[in-house]
């Protein structure tokens, strides 16, 4: 009987070639489309999951608790590990993570053997680690013991990539590489173990890791024994014991911070709340600023998922429209069936036996369309997405239940809706499609534009969300400005004579150091508070530590006062530039104001004041997520950690091999690299380019499928209307004529479906555009250009049949009359 089954569905679907292409490829469509976005998410989700004790593994975030806002960081003080492990029984062990990328985005790792030429390359994605890191975490170490491998001061642990550069096939365990960091300092270190990195993602993304004890940290940390308020630049990391409730601990670390810190919290102005996250949340936790990597979104997730379902409903909405749409056309064939003893019971095993194979027809195309699609996929989402049938086993039969279901779901109503036929009215051709057929029809064209007119409404929105990012006047130029990294000590020792030979270019304009530059992390901050107030009232300030040159170089723009200058040796040391968003943070009435006005930090028991000497206006030195905060410059050439260099518009090929040269001719044994200031500065906004990407490709894909079914009902409303059509081309109507009453009905249906869908999609984008410090507004021109895109979709996908219905000639079409 099943095979029966089969077997007219698959005669009826040869019959029907095009209604048959429609509904196959349109549910193959949906389906890719859920396949490639749950591929995604199930990568999103899996962050740590291979962790050995993952399920006991925490890190300690920190909820800065200042004046105006809150703020939370993945931020401890250096003994806040230890002492936990030593008050709290239940805290198993402990590991500090220190991440280069604080200070630094890149480290210059160098080999020498004998009288080789040495390797030397940069470096990302390096980290300081306590002995005890690989004891928590689960590495596969291909070389060395993950036990002891930071055990003993000056130790580095390599990915197997990096040790492939430095060493080639030779062992790397023993060998002694010289590294240059900005925050570890220029040391010689002995690699200790090299790591396979795991297929499977996680939070820490390492390339190395150095041991925390040695380099030029290890003076700071024995200052910082008994410090627990300030210096919150730890990552740390809790392995609880077994059954021991993270709750119940995290309701206890109040008293603890009030016992260690609470009194310098006062003095300082803020307050601290400390709070455990579970290592298989950290990825997703968005709301942790500046985590280990940048975090994923729930939200988007959320957005994600919300899009393949739809989307796969519009599949499933299409098979529904045209199976009832050609209900009337099989109604012989019900009528006849009937006669000869077919009950309805087999009558829907047939129809859901017709629905059903063209579903795992479907199911087969997407898996192949998946096959192909992934690695473009996976290079849009930036993530490392698999798809094999050995590791997405239990997903490929999730699917094919999936298609199976939808298959059915979307056959049941025309199953049964055609097996329910009377025989005597339909062989005498009394039948007709019925209103709540119709209606039903309709209202499922409505639901489906209005799925696919809030995608569009969002990708609009998106991509001018994305076109302001890119366009905002951010109050410094960053067009043209290469950014040199100095990372050995050779490097920042010759900086100005590095600056001296890049000047001799007629396209360098200006160069400046600093220890930052707009649009990375900028750690450095202090509170704040201006003579004759109380040091409590302090305000965090974010500080940048700079050189003569680099506000100029940068472009900044003065509200009040001078910018640093060599004319003032005074100005090295004791003097401050203030932006105006601290200037307003202090209370003083005006930029001019502050000008002259003396400024105080507390630190550690020391006071240190500046003079003000000028105000610049503010600029965006963080990405427009957030609103400028309050900000400094101190004068201090030591602390160059990059070397911008302002090149003359045009083609900057030349001017990279000049420098380069000149590089070379100063520091001849570091590599010579350089980014983009304005490229370095959009890296902030990857996440929501790879969204809008996403978005797009996947509001095109719903509008196709939206079309497919168009043009299916379409074809079948025309050919319904065929003898209609002649009769009222025989009567004198024109093309035009017959083209708009073909129409103008699913015209006013998707017209009902923009609508509906407008405030649905504003309140969405609306939400959205909440993460954004600085947005575009949502104005009319957005629901009109989709309104008119819209109508020209609908139109251009029935337009074909409503014009070749219109010019058929009506001898053919009322021959049979």
């Amino acid at each position: 009987m099943i095979i029966n089954y089969f077997k007219i569905a698959w005669r009826n679907l040869m019959k029907s070639k095009i209604f048959s292409f429609i509904n196959i490829f349109g549910l193959a469509a949906g389906l890719t489309c859920c396949m490639l976005i749950s591929i995604y998410l199930k990568h999103e989700l899996s962050y740590d999951a291979y962790q050995k004790d993952v399920k006991d593994l925490y890190e300690v975030a920190t909820v800065f608790q200042f004046q105006h806002k809150d703020e939370i960081l993945p931020a401890t003080p250096w003994p806040m590990g230890p002492t936990l492990q030593r008050d709290f029984p239940e805290v198993e062990h402990t590991a500090r993570l220190l991440p280069l990328s604080l200070f630094e985005d890149k480290t210059m790792l160098e080999y020498r053997q004998g009288s080789a030429i040495p390797v030397a390359f940069y470096e990302d994605k390096g980290f300081l680690a306590d002995s005890t890191f690989f004891r928590l975490f689960t590495y596969h170490f291909i070389e060395g013991d993950p036990g002891t491998a930071l055990d003993m001061p000056a130790a580095i642990v390599v990915s197997e990539e990096i040790a492939h550069k430095l060493f080639g096939a030779a062992p790397a365990v023993g060998k002694v590489i010289h590294v240059s960091s900005g925050m570890y300092g220029d040391h010689v270190l002995t690699v200790k173990g090299v790591f396979r990195p795991m297929k499977a993602p996680s939070h820490i993304a390492a390339n190395f890791f150095m041991s925390m004890k040695g380099g030029d940290m290890d003076n700071f940390y024995h200052r910082q024994e008994n410090d627990f308020a300030t210096n919150n630049m730890f990552v740390l990391y809790l392995k609880l014991k077994s059954g021991t409730s993270p709750a119940a601990l995290e309701a206890q670390l109040p008293a603890f911070i009030d016992k260690y810190a609470g009194k310098d919290l006062k003095v300082y102005g803020y307050g601290k709340r400390e709070m455990l996250v579970p290592v298989r949340d950290v990825h997703l936790r968005s709301d942790i600023k500046s985590n280990v990597t940048p975090p994923g979104s729930k939200a988007y997730l959320y957005i994600l998922a919300s899009i393949a379902v739809f989307t796969l409903l519009i599949a499933c909405i299409n098979f529904m429209n045209l199976a009832t749409a050609r209900s009337a056309k099989r109604s012989s064939e019900v009528g006849i069936r009937k006669v000869l003893g077919a009950v309805k019971g087999s009558l829907i095993g047939q129809f859901l036996g017709e629905s059903v194979l063209m579903s795992i027809i479907a199911f087969g195309l997407a898996w192949a369309f998946t096959v192909l699609l992934l690695p473009a996929f996976s290079m849009m989402t930036a993530r490392n997405l698999s798809f094999t049938v050995a590791d997405s086993l239990p997903m490929l039969a999730g699917f094919l239940a999936l298609a199976v279901f939808a298959g059915l779901l979307a056959g049941l109503y025309p199953a049964f809706y055609l097996s329910s036929f009377q025989p005597a009215k339909v062989l005498k051709g009394k039948f007709s499609n019925s209103l709540a057929a119709a209606s039903l029809r309709k209202g499922l064209v409505i639901f489906q534009f209005i799925i696919s007119v809030t995608l569009i409404v969002s990708t609009v929105v998106i991509n001018d969300q994305m076109k302001f990012l890119r366009s905002q006047d951010l109050g410094f130029n960053k067009e043209s400005q290469i950014v040199i990294p100095l990372r050995g000590s050779v490097a920042k020792e010759k900086c100005a004579a590095l600056e001296t030979e890049f000047k001799r270019n007629s396209s360098v304009l200006g160069t400046g150091g600093a220890a930052y530059y707009p649009g990375i992390i900028n750690p450095s901050d202090n509170m704040m508070y201006k003579d004759g107030d109380n040091p409590q009232t302090g305000r965090r300030v974010q500080l940048n530590y700079v050189d003569y040159d680099y506000s100029s170089t940068l472009g900044l723009q003065m509200a009040a006062g001078r910018l640093f200058s060599r004319d003032f040796p005074a100005d090295s040391s004791g003097r401050i530039i203030l932006n105006e968003s601290a200037v307003k943070a202090f209370g003083f009435a005006t930029p001019q104001a502050a000008i002259g006005a003396w400024v105080n930090s507390a630190f550690q028991g020391m006071t240190n004041r500046f003079e003000v000497i000028g105000v610049v206006r503010d600029f965006h030195f963080e990405d427009l997520h957030t609103t400028v905060a309050p900000y400094a410059l101190l004068r201090n050439r030591s602390m160059n950690s990059y070397l911008i260099v302002h090149a003359r518009p045009g083609a900057p090929g030349p001017l990279l091999s000049s420098l380069g040269a000149a590089w070379h001719k100063v520091d001849p044994d570091e590599p010579f690299e350089y980014s983009f200031l304005d490229e370095d500065f959009q890296k902030n906004y990857a996440a929501e380019e790879r969204l809008s990407a996403m978005i797009g490709y996947f509001t095109v894909m719903a509008i196709l499928i939206s079309c497919l079914g168009l043009f299916g009902l379409a074809s079948f409303s025309a050919e319904q209307r065929i003898r209609e059509i002649g009769i009222r081309k025989v009567l004198g109507a024109s093309v035009a004529g017959i083209v708009m009453l073909l129409s103008k009905d699913f015209l006013k249906l998707v017209g009902i479906a923009m609508v509906i869908a407008s405030p649905v999609a504003w309140m969405i984008m609306h939400q959205w555009l909440q993460d954004f410090a600085y947005r575009v507004p949502i104005d009319w021109m957005v629901f009109a250009v989709t309104f008119v895109s819209t109508l020209l979709i609908t139109l251009v996908t029935i337009g074909f049949q409503a014009v070749r219905a219109g010019m058929a000639n009506p001898v053919q079409s009322l021959k049979m009359e």
